[in-house]
């Protein structure tokens, strides 16, 4: 049974506590010209993460495919200005757009101790943070404990230590997204949501960092 509790994110450095209660943010409205993402519709999803939903205090490397957070940042003046920009919440989109398929990627996390890895829609509120609104799905770590995070309530997730590296697992026809242990090849938990429009694979991280692994086949024996 799923168990509301009070959620934490980080505003600019420091943390806040967000209500239960979800506020429907408007859209991001995207220039024409940003609209025509490719839209992945196979297996063996590739993307980089994309630099223009990149909040100031998160810096990308490896050629986009990993994030590192810097608590001091960026002036968020001295980043280009576009909408599709995450201004208050250190969180950045992948640059594929999913409406349909299984899929699967993974994350190596380092010296992180609270992050966020999951999928939202593409248009999602840039006002919001991920698993806070009701347009993200995120399994999340903090204080040493897994959950599962969306429309602002949260699950705890047992049965997973901290690993170095885990996987994500989203079958959008099938409305799953799964957290997997990838030395196991096992789906410890899953989100059940019926998408209905084009997501994004999402990251928030708020120390550390984190570096994506895309173009992968999905391990066998996952249900």
């Amino acid at each position: 049974m799923a168990m509301a509790v009070r959620a934490a994110c980080r505003l600019a450095g420091r943390t806040v506590t967000s209500s239960l209660s979800v506020t429907h943010r408007r859209a991001v409205s995207l220039p024409a010209r940003t609209r025509h993402i490719s839209t992945s519709t196979g297996n063996n999803l590739q993307f980089r993460l994309d630099e223009r939903t990149a909040h100031s205090s998160l810096d990308l490397f490896k050629k986009n495919t990993a994030v590192i957070y810097r608590m001091l940042g960026l002036d968020p003046s001295h980043v280009q200005d576009n909408p599709e920009r995450f201004r208050d919440w250190a969180v950045v989109f992948g640059d594929e757009r999913i409406s349909s398929g299984r899929h699967y990627w993974e994350v190596t996390v380092k010296k992180s101790q609270e992050f966020r890895l999951g999928v939202a829609e593409a248009l999602m509120s840039r006002e919001d943070c991920v698993g806070t609104n009701s347009s993200s799905w995120v399994f999340g770590y903090a204080q040493r404990k897994w959950f599962a995070m969306t429309g602002n309530k949260v699950v705890p997730v047992t049965l997973v230590g901290r690993p170095d590296r885990i996987g994500i697992l989203l079958d959008y026809d099938a409305g799953l997204l799964g957290l997997v242990d990838i030395e196991k090849a096992k789906i410890i938990h899953t989100i059940k949501a019926p998408f209905k429009t084009p997501l994004c694979p999402a990251f928030g991280l708020w120390d550390g960092e984190l570096l994506t692994h895309s173009g992968l086949q999905e391990p066998e024996g996952l249900k």
